[in-house]
């Protein structure tokens, strides 16, 4: 789309889309004390920048701000344009109430009682 124009505006505008993608998501990968952000997520996996250090393989949570999203274990799978993408082996999703111990036997009402003319 932009082949018209010359190399260095080409670079100036794919490195201000970087940044500004960078700024409007807050999708983070935490690996022990250190945070990656996450450029790219579907359902298989996520993508980071290939030029920041790299989350280790293994278990890392992932959050929406800070909002704990999930707990996965990740491997590496390629590195594809300046990307470095990684792939779920397992997800975990983060409830949001506690996991009860116990069985809720308690129903709600079978009915409503017409209001009185």
């Amino acid at each position: 789309m932009f082949e018209f124009l010359p190399e260095d505006i080409r670079r100036g505008l794919k490195a201000a889309q970087t940044r500004a993608q960078r700024k409007s998501n807050r999708l983070s990968v935490h690996a022990g004390d250190a945070v990656f952000p996450i450029l790219r997520m579907w359902d298989q996996g996520f993508a980071v920048d290939a030029s920041r250090p790299q989350p280790p393989r293994g278990f890392v949570d992932i959050y929406d701000g800070p909002r704990h999203l999930s707990r996965a274990l990740i491997v590496a799978a390629a590195d594809e344009g300046g990307e470095m993408t990684y792939e779920f082996k397992r997800e975990t999703v983060i409830g949001t109430r506690p996991i009860r111990d116990y069985a809720d036997d308690r129903t709600g009402p079978d009915g409503y009682l017409p209001r009185p003319a």
